[in-house]
């Protein structure tokens, strides 16, 4: 009989009773310790690689479980199962990130936060991985890595450079709309309760009759929208550098679960082509007297992780996790999105990271994928290939058929978006400043400019910065500069010119 008073025997990980916690195996007292004491060697060898490879974007995440619960009927729209019935609930894991900061870095500085979505669906796992913003900083899978360079580390000293960073702003003026939210108080929710999260990309629908429409995905916060102005962002630094991750879990534990709206877009699939503006283009919204939204169901996060590590840390999240009835669309950043995220969580994480239990799916997995580091689920006896005669699974087009687009034939090159009448990179930036921000968010906008742009950022530079942001609205433009010390835009006119010429080109070539 085991005496209950006495915690359980400690183990190997092959289950092999420890023959020790504490102390090695040595020759005598005070002798050289045992190569062969393996116990010893595999804690030390464990624990020197009990750390994956960070990502190299959104590193520092923070996660809930929930549900996702239709609460209107969208099955005009969408054929996906788990949309199919008002009422019906599915599960839900979510992953809240900072963008460009390591591990370590604080909560709560200025930098976007991902929004990303596991949803264990009866048809396999979809996954939603958004933004806390309805725009990004390109639209061009090209200079996506260079935009993440430019927002990491100098490779000479290290450090973070405002005037790398502004310099690849100013020279890529489609990045405008994204840094005028990224430069206000969005850019510092107050939590991750109070943000909103948004799909950024369009995606297509397609309903059991076959018609199709072109979506955007708006995750509204039920707790409100809330934002910390920039002194209050960086004191809470110092003060909680954890403090995001901590308000969920602690409000979680409270019961005070956060919840968000889920409304959608949906543009008829014929209307894109004539659209005023690309409606592809990831630095684009709709306008919502255009294509308003429409009230799909509700996210509610209740259930904190156990285990942080195998379930936020080793949460892995594809765009290409697509189930029947949703697909992708002609956004170029989309698309490549599609490979670039499967591709890191091989590397980071092993070929079999779809078989952990936090990215599992809840239904039967028949694929013909086979070995591989760390695999865990195996065939059996059945066929390793298709096509074969001896009972293996065969697609069923009928069912997981990817939705498609026409596509006119054209010469194999490098282009541009194909421009539509109102197409400009920095027509919704001036939008957002003039109609939708209030004074004090203006005033706030400004402020967080001037600062950001007063940090280890030369004249020459600010002269850019103060090009840029005229383009977007000649006030605002004249505020920065004001605020930067250049009267009237500019200590050395001729500088400025060139500036603004500058910034000018580059929208004009775009």
């Amino acid at each position: 009989m085991t005496d209950d008073s006495k915690p359980p025997a400690s183990t190997t990980d092959s289950g092999i009773p420890a023959p020790s916690d504490e102390y090695s195996l040595t020759v005598g007292p005070a002798g050289p310790i045992a190569l062969h004491d393996h116990y010893v060697v595999q804690k030390m060898q464990h624990f020197n690689r009990e750390r994956v490879p960070e990502r190299v974007v959104h590193a520092k995440g923070s996660g809930a479980h929930g549900f996702f619960e239709v609460t209107e009927d969208v099955t005009q729209f969408t054929k996906a199962g788990f949309l199919a019935a008002v009422g019906k609930r599915t599960p839900v894991f979510a992953r809240f990130s900072t963008v460009a900061g390591e591990q370590g870095f604080p909560d709560t500085v200025r930098d976007p936060r991902g929004f990303a979505l596991k949803f264990y669906t009866e048809e396999g796992n979809y996954d939603h991985v958004g933004n806390n913003t309805p725009v990004f900083f390109v639209r061009d899978p090209s200079k996506f890595q260079d935009f993440i360079h430019s927002q990491k580390r100098l490779p000479d000293t290290g450090m973070r450079s405002n005037d790398m960073q502004w310099d690849f702003w100013t020279l890529s003026p489609e990045s405008a709309h994204q840094v005028a939210i990224l430069m206000s108080d969005r850019g510092t929710p107050r939590t991750l309760r109070n943000m909103n999260g948004y799909s950024s990309h369009t995606y297509s629908w397609v309903n059991a009759g076959g018609d199709r429409f072109w979506v955007k995905y708006h995750f509204k916060t039920v707790q409100g929208p809330e934002n910390f102005t920039d002194d209050e962002a960086k004191a809470m630094t110092a003060e909680d550098p954890d403090f995001h991750r901590r308000d969920l879990r602690t409000a979680i534990d409270a019961g005070e679960c956060p919840e968000w709206q889920l409304e959608m877009q949906i543009m008829p699939f014929a209307e894109a082509g004539d659209y005023r503006f690309n409606p592809f283009d990831l630095t684009k919204v709709w306008p919502h007297g255009d294509y308003p939204p429409i009230v799909v169901g509700r996210l509610v996060l209740d259930r904190n992780p156990e285990n942080f590590f195998a379930e936020v840390e080793q949460s892995s999240f594809n765009p290409s996790n697509l189930v029947p009835g949703i697909g992708l669309s002609p956004d170029k950043m989309l698309m490549a999105r599609t490979f670039s995220y499967h591709d890191t969580h091989l590397h980071r994480v092993g070929p079999n990271y779809e078989q952990l239990p936090i990215n599992a799916p809840k239904v039967e997995v028949r694929s013909y994928n086979k070995d591989g580091a760390m695999t865990y689920r195996h065939a059996g006896a059945q066929p390793v290939y298709a096509p074969n005669s001896y009972g293996g699974p065969q697609a069923d087009p009928a069912r997981g058929a990817d939705l498609g687009w026409p596509v006119d034939a054209g010469e194999l090159g490098r282009y541009a978006y194909e421009k539509h009448r109102e197409d400009d990179d920095f027509g919704q930036a001036g939008t957002l400043y003039r109609e939708v921000m209030s004074d004090v968010d203006r005033e706030h906008l400004v402020t967080n400019i001037v600062s950001h742009a007063s940090s280890e950022v030369g004249d020459e530079m600010q002269l850019r910065v103060i090009a840029y942001w005229a383009n977007v609205d000649p006030e605002l433009g004249a505020r920065v500069a004001a605020g930067l010390g250049h009267e009237n835009g500019s200590s050395d006119g001729h500088a400025s010119a060139q500036a603004a010429e500058l910034v000018a080109g580059r929208a004009n070539r775009a």
